[in-house]
């Protein structure tokens, strides 16, 4: 049970990574998505992330995608889509810390 419930946990975070988008308006903030992915996958590995905290994570990282995509949708990112971009992904490293960092274990 513990091994295919790790296999599933990173076969969902592989899943995650291979979803991400790279366009060349935002370089900076895919790098951090990048970034985070890893964070999250990490987490799966070590055990500190359950498959529940897992499953939220990356549907924060969908979320993190789609505002991306909404930005970019008409070929331009302003500054102001800029800060919520960054504001989002503030957000979303927060909760991946917190997560990693309660004293929830994946037994």
């Amino acid at each position: 049970m513990k091994k295919s419930t790790l296999l599933a946990g990173i076969g969902l975070a592989l899943s995650m990574a291979m979803a991400g988008s790279a366009n060349a308006d935002t370089p900076r903030y895919d790098a951090r998505q990048h970034h985070q992915r890893g964070r999250i996958v990490n987490g799966v590995q070590n055990g500190e992330l359950t498959m529940r905290e897992t499953r939220r994570l990356a549907g924060g990282q969908v979320h993190l995608n789609r505002v991306e995509r909404r930005a970019e949708a008409d070929g331009v990112v302003t500054g102001r889509e800029r800060a919520h971009l960054q504001h989002e992904a503030n957000q979303q490293s927060r909760r991946i810390y917190r997560q990693k960092h309660d004293r929830q274990d994946r037994n």
